[in-house]
C-alpha cells in the first residue's frame, strides 16, 4: 500500500479550496490549503508536499510567478496549475516553466482524480529508479560486472592487484556467473589492453576443431586445407588468450597446452616450424579441478601452471545484495536495445528476484529481465512480468481461502471508487479486462 501523499492546493476562491480539498481527502490523500501565493510559500520553507495544485489568476503574486519561484529552490517539484477555460495560453506558458500538467475549470472529479493518481505514481517510480541507480553508483563495477557484497569488493580489489601483471589468473565459478566478464575487466586494466582479447571455448568444439583453431594449420594439413590459416595463439600475441572452460580439454589438447605454457612456442598443424609468441594466459572453469587432478581427468602439471592467482566467482544466490543493482543495470541495458519505454522496477518484482535462488546465476537473471521486458505492458516491471513468478512456493492458505480473499479484496476497492473501473484497475494495478474478468468470476454488481 502506498503512504499517505501530501498535497498543498493554493487557490484564492474558498468554494476551490473546499470542494477539492474534500475530493482529495476522499481519495486517501492529506491536503493542506492556502489562499495565495505567499502563505503558500512560507509552508514550503519548513514542509514537504507530495504535490502542488496552484492556481494561475490569484491576487498578489499569480501562479506563474508562484511557480518560477518554486522551481528556483525545486527543480524536481511537482507542480499542477489551475486555470479557467479562457486562460489556456497561460496554462501552456506554465508548462514550459516546468508544471507537469494543467488542468481547467470547473473540474471533473473522475479526472482529476484520475491525473493525480498518474502523477503519484509516475512520481514513486522515479523515486524507486533513482534508488536504484543510487546502488548502482555506490557499488563496485567492472565494465557490466557489478557488485556491492564483500565477496565481490574482494573480488574487484584482485582485479587491480592482478591487472598490472602478467601472471597466469584462474576464474572458477559456476555457469553464468561472469567469468568471462571477468577476464576481460583483467584484460582491459592490464598493460595489454591495446592487444587483442581472444576466447577459446574448450567445450564448444570437438578436439580435431579446436586443434586447427588454437594452433592454425598450413596448406594442405588436411582435406579442405587450401591455404593456410593462423591461429588463435597467433592472433593473441601482445594480447590475452581466454581458454574458457579448460576443464573440458582432451588429454591430448592438455599436453599441447602445457608445452605453450611452458615454452611459449608452438607448431601450426601440418607444420615443421616453431612459432613463437607473447600472450597472458587467463583460465576458467566450472568444474572442480581439483578433484578432476585427483580422478586422473586433468593433468596435475597444467593444474599448477593456470593455477597461479586463483580468483573465484560466488553464485548469484550467495550475494543476493547484488541483485537489484544487476537489475536495474539490465533493465538499461536492455530497454534501448528493444526499445522499450520500461524504466523501473517495482519494489514487488524487486523482492520476486531477491527470493529466488538463480541456478544460471547472472545470466538467468539477465534472461529473466528480458523476458520481462518483452512481456510487460507497464511502466515498470511487475511480478507476473517475471519468468520466475510461476515457480514461487504458495505460502497461502487453501486456495478457496485464497479466492474470498481477492473478492474481498475487489469489491472494497470498487466500492471505494464507486465502481469507476478505470480508477479501481489502476488502484488495483491491473487493466481494465483483468479487472472485469474478476467481476465476472465473483458475480460482483453494484447492485449487491
Amino acid at each position: 500500500m502506498r503512504r499517505k501523499t501530501r498535497i498543498l492546493v493554493v487557490d484564492d476562491e474558498l468554494s476551490i479550496r473546499i470542494s477539492l480539498g474534500d475530493l482529495l481527502r476522499r481519495d486517501g490523500h492529506q491536503v493542506d490549503v492556502a489562499d495565495s501565493a505567499e502563505p503558500a510559500l512560507e509552508m514550503l520553507k519548513t514542509q514537504s508536499f507530495n504535490l502542488l495544485l496552484v492556481d494561475i489568476k490569484m491576487p498578489g503574486m499569480d501562479g506563474l510567478e508562484m511557480l518560477k519561484l518554486v522551481k528556483e529552490h525545486d527543480p524536481d517539484a511537482p507542480v499542477v496549475m489551475m486555470t479557467a477555460y479562457g486562460s489556456i495560453d497561460s496554462a501552456v506558458e506554465a508548462m514550459k516553466l516546468g508544471a507537469i500538467d494543467y488542468v481547467v475549470k470547473p473540474f471533473d472529479p473522475m479526472e482529476i482524480g484520475m491525473l493525480i493518481e498518474r502523477i503519484l505514481e509516475d512520481q514513486s517510480i522515479r523515486r524507486e529508479h533513482q534508488l536504484l541507480k543510487h546502488q548502482v553508483r555506490t557499488c563496485g563495477s567492472y565494465g557490466p560486472m557489478i557488485g556491492r557484497s564483500p565477496a565481490m569488493s574482494k573480488l574487484f580489489e584482485l582485479v587491480e592487484d592482478v591487472a598490472t601483471t602478467d601472471s597466469v589468473v584462474l576464474i572458477s565459478g559456476e555457469s553464468g556467473t561472469g567469468k568471462e566478464v571477468l577476464a576481460r575487466a583483467i584484460h582491459e586494466k592490464s598493460s595489454r589492453s591495446d592487444g587483442l582479447f581472444v576466447g577459446v571455448n574448450f567445450g564448444a568444439l570437438t578436439e580435431s576443431l579446436l586443434e586447427a583453431e588454437l594452433f592454425g594449420y598450413e596448406k594442405g594439413a588436411f582435406t579442405g586445407a587450401d591455404s593456410s590459416k593462423q591461429g588463435l595463439l597467433e592472433a593473441a600475441a601482445g594480447g590475452t588468450l581466454f581458454l574458457d572452460e579448460i576443464g573440458d580439454s582432451s588429454p591430448k589438447t592438455q599436453i599441447d597446452l602445457l608445452r605453450v605454457l611452458q615454452e611459449r612456442k608452438f607448431r601450426r598443424v601440418g607444420g615443421v616450424k616453431d612459432v613463437e609468441t607473447d600472450f597472458r594466459v587467463l583460465a576458467a572453469t566450472n568444474r572442480d579441478l581439483e578433484q578432476a587432478v585427483r580422478e586422473g581427468l586433468f593433468r596435475r602439471d597444467l593444474y599448477y601452471r593456470l593455477n597461479v592467482v586463483r580468483m573465484h566467482i560466488p553464485p548469484l544466490r550467495e550475494r543476493k545484495e547484488d541483485i537489484p543493482a544487476l537489475a536495474e543495470h539490465f533493465l538499461d541495458v536492455l530497454r534501448v536495445r528493444l526499445n522499450k519505454k520500461t524504466n523501473a522496477l517495482s519494489p514487488e518484482a524487486v523482492q520476486l528476484l531477491i527470493n529466488h535462488d538463480w541456478p544460471g546465476n547472472v545470466r538467468e537473471l539477465e534472461n529473466a529481465i528480458e523476458r520481462a521486458l518483452v512481456v510487460g505492458k507497464q511502466k515498470r516491471i511487475m511480478p507476473e512480468d517475471l519468468p520466475i513468478a510461476l515457480q514461487q512456493p504458495v505460502e497461502t492458505p487453501e486456495d478457496e481461502a485464497l479466492d474470498t480473499w481477492e473478492r474481498d479484496y475487489v469489491t472494497k476497492k470498487l466500492e471505494q471508487y464507486e465502481w469507476n473501473i478505470s480508477r479501481t484497475a489502476q488502484a488495483l494495478r491491473i487493466d481494465r479486462g483483468t479487472l472485469y474478468a474478476k467481476i465476472k468470476k465473483y458475480g460482483l454488481s453494484q447492485e449487491q
